[in-house]
Order: structure tokens, then C-alpha cells, then sequence
């Protein structure tokens, strides 16, 4: 299983969408507040788009899919990673296109705030 969930996630890099894309170049390379962030990482049995280890946050971008198919699974999957200590950011695909500098300060603002 952990050779597959690699395999998986080497695509999902590859592949990125617009969104992740465009926020990834906000993440990387400690970009964004000094902060380590890892793209398309896996964690237990899930693939999470964007992790910072260090401030446990992981950041989800999701699309249409995600309003009707995803709901029931990303629940699961939002509830199972915040069990484990992460706190779980979610923002459209068209939040992140069409605003990013939003999207970046509410995330600046939630990582002023400690951790729960």
C-alpha cells in the first residue's frame, strides 16, 4: 500500500490543477511565512494537496466534484486527519483563482492563532 499511495501522489504532482498550481507557488520554498510546506503528501490513507508538518495544517483545494460526490468522503477524511492533531483548511478551486490574496490572509490569520 505505501509504494502505491507514493506512485499516487508523484502523479497528483504532476498533474496539478490551475488552483494548485497557483497556490503552490505561493507555498513553496518557504514562501509563505518562513512555513515548510509539502504538495500532494501522503497521510495514513489519504493524499492531502498541501501539509505543513510543523504547524500541522494541511490545506485542501477542491472543485465541483466535491459539493455532492465528495461530501459524505471528505468528512470522513476532515474528521480522521483532525484526529490525528491537523487542523483542515478547505477553499474552491475558484477562491484560489480568482482570489488568492484572500485566501492567503485568512491563512496567515489562522496560523497567528495557536492551535487548538
Amino acid at each position: 500500500m505505501p509504494k502505491l499511495m507514493t506512485q499516487r501522489a508523484r502523479q497528483l504532482r504532476k498533474n496539478m490543477t490551475d488552483a494548485e498550481r497557483r497556490l503552490w507557488y505561493h507555498l513553496r520554498a518557504r514562501r509563505f511565512l518562513g512555513l515548510k510546506f509539502r504538495r500532494q503528501q501522503p497521510i495514513g490513507n489519504y493524499i492531502v494537496d498541501f501539509v505543513c508538518f510543523e504547524k500541522k495544517i494541511i490545506i485542501e483545494v477542491d472543485g465541483g466534484q466535491h459539493l455532492e460526490q465528495q461530501a459524505d468522503y471528505d468528512a470522513k477524511r476532515t474528521s480522521w486527519l483532525e484526529g490525528q492533531g491537523f487542523r483542515v483548511f478547505r477553499f474552491w478551486n475558484n477562491d484560489v483563482l480568482k482570489d488568492t490574496d484572500a485566501v492567503l490572509c485568512f491563512l496567515e490569520d489562522k496560523l497567528s492563532l495557536p492551535s487548538p
